[in-house]
């Protein structure tokens, strides 16, 4: 079995381990083979996959328990704002459904945050807001405009002066890039797009949290259209 390259042994065996265990491909209660047959598989060490098993535990994906091997964690149970189980999830087959329970999450979260960020933002924060609403103006392509757009929705929860959020950026990060990808793709006329993210850098800047909060509202309503056509398109194929 080919392993990702992505450095680290005990990480590759990780990663490929744990992308089957959120695809479905280990149910829930479901007891991993053991160290042995991992480590013929991948043709590495013991120890290698015991150090990649400890990092799931971690991530809470499973619990090990000696004589009794590894046991896959409910889904309820896993911890899905880890940078990793991020990517893994929203690389899953189910990615329709993936991507509505992200818009839901964001629809709750978002509002409140640039109305925080508009209360209490700091010149610097606000020059950061600024610089990457910016770059998603003048990026050359569609990676350096999502990645833009990651900035910005990072940068404004930095700005919302609540440390609870910042986890949050994970989230971000990860699962809101493919995601901004996705949509900048589907959005087709990029300018209604760009002026959407303006109005919440405006009313940001402006110090108006009302404004603040409907502006990504009108935004979020934008992706939320933005999905429901990317989904309609995969059921036709």
């Amino acid at each position: 079995m080919a392993l990702p390259r992505n450095g680290s042994a005990h990480l590759a065996v990780a990663e490929a381990i744990g992308s089957r265990i959120v695809r479905g491909d280990f149910p829930s209660g479901s007891v991993l083979p053991n160290e042995a047959r991992w480590a013929s598989d991948f043709k590495v060490s013991r120890s290698v996959v015991r150090e990649a098993i400890k990092m799931l535990a971690a991530k809470s994906l499973l619990t090990s328990r000696p004589k009794v091997g590894s046991r896959v964690e409910p889904r309820e149970n896993w911890n899905l704002l880890d940078h990793d189980v991020l990517g893994w999830y929203t690389a899953g087959p189910d990615r329709a459904s993936i991507l509505k329970t992200i818009q839901q999450f964001r629809h709750i979260i978002e509002p409140e945050a640039a109305a925080l960020a508009a209360e209490h933002r700091t010149e610097a924060q606000m020059e950061l807001i600024s610089a990457a609403c910016q770059q998603m103006a003048t990026a050359p392509n569609v990676a350096e405009r999502a990645g833009a757009d990651v900035r910005f929705h990072l940068e404004i929860l930095k700005a919302s002066a609540n440390e609870l959020l910042l986890p949050l950026g994970v989230l971000i990060d990860s699962a809101l890039r493919n995601l901004f990808v996705l949509i900048t793709v589907e959005a087709g006329d990029l300018r209604y797009a760009q002026d959407l993210h303006n109005n919440i850098e405006k009313a940001i800047r402006q110090r108006k949290p009302q404004a603040a909060r409907l502006a990504v509202r009108r935004l979020l309503e934008n992706s939320d259209h933005r999905i429901a056509v990317w989904s309609r398109k995969g059921a036709r194929r």
